[in-house]
């Protein structure tokens, strides 16, 4: 598998099967992206997806599928001829590659502030997970693990305690678009998860993991 950060949670996943590419919101770079089997959106919240970019990206993918969470199907209507609406339990398909829907709904952000749906993405049976904005444990091993390290629903402690708990042979920090030093914030999350598991992608560049 070959990962490419596009900037803040945005993923270009590169299997032997398929090429997926995850949460294209307001702080990725994503529109030069082309031969894709599927557009994942996790959730509603603008950094995860643009709608007014994500109408493009698709006319320049007529093959891929958009996958979007429950919340999400309303914003992206008559963007794309298929819209598949990602229900936690359903597993997907595209070219080669399966996709498993986990989670549930968004981290709590603060207090009573609402919440909204958010789907996780299993790709090929633990080979990624990208969980959105959520601590989603998948409830089995996987080889890599996408990790957000800042937002103002979450602690860097807690990022190094999911890190910690799901047990990744490799955790991938993402979510780090508002921070003015994604890698001292990277840094901190490697300095107290388990030794050699952190690794930073350069971004725009493809990593194979």
């Amino acid at each position: 598998m070959k990962l490419t950060h596009l900037g803040h949670a945005c993923l270009l996943v590169e299997t032997p099967g398929a090429r997926l590419l995850i949460d294209p919101g307001v702080l990725s770079d994503f529109a030069h992206v082309r031969d894709l089997d599927a557009v994942l959106v996790t959730h509603q919240h603008a950094d995860h997806v643009d709608v007014a970019r994500l109408g493009a990206l698709l006319q320049a993918n007529p093959g891929a599928v958009l996958v979007v969470d429950a919340d999400t199907r309303p914003a992206v209507d008559g963007l794309a001829a298929t819209v598949v609406v990602a229900t936690p339990g359903d597993r997907l398909t595209f070219g080669g590659s399966t996709v498993d829907v986990l989670g549930d709904l968004h981290a709590a952000v603060y207090a009573d502030v609402p919440g909204c749906t958010n789907a996780a993405y299993l790709v090929d049976d633990g080979a990624l997970l990208h969980p959105g904005d959520s601590f989603v444990l998948p409830g089995r091993e996987v080889d890599v693990l996408a990790v957000a390290i800042d937002g103002p629903w979450l602690k860097l402690a807690e990022a190094v305690e999911y890190v910690r708990a799901v047990g990744p042979r490799v955790a991938v920090p993402i979510h780090e678009g508002e921070t003015t030093d994604p890698a001292k914030y990277a840094g901190m999350l490697a300095a107290f998860s388990p030794e050699g598991v952190v690794r930073r992608l350069v971004s725009g560049e493809a990593t194979a993991l």
